[in-house]
């Protein structure tokens, strides 16, 4: 069965590159995952949040007129942050959670 844009399909990681991970979807269905699609953080390297071999679910986010298959890690398996400021008080909000910002990322750099 081919996939569609949106649909959510597993796979398994069958090279790693510079510019992201060629994943194995099923029998001769091939797809890419750019590395601007591995985490909302600056990624220095992809084998710090896949290898080789993983088993991963993915979001399929294109697949152009060629039929090439472009899918996203981090809609699925990258937890995202929010923190809620009240803008009405000024920039104290701000002073008050940069702290927690740089302590967040410092323990948990790709999340």
């Amino acid at each position: 069965m081919e996939p569609k844009v949106g649909d959510i399909v597993q796979g398994k990681i069958t090279a790693l590159k510079e510019y992201g991970a060629f994943v194995e979807l099923g029998e001769k269905v091939f797809g890419l995952i750019h590395i601007s699609e591995v985490s909302d953080h600056y990624v220095r390297d992809i084998e710090d949040y896949i290898q080789i071999g993983d088993t991963v679910d993915l979001k399929v986010i294109d697949i152009d007129e060629t039929g090439k298959i472009s899918l996203s890690y981090k809609a699925l398996n990258v937890r995202k942050k929010r923190y809620d400021i009240q803008l009405d008080i000024g920039f104290k909000p701000l002073r008050t959670v940069l702290k927690k910002w740089l302590d967040d990322e410092t323990e948990n750099p790709h999340q």
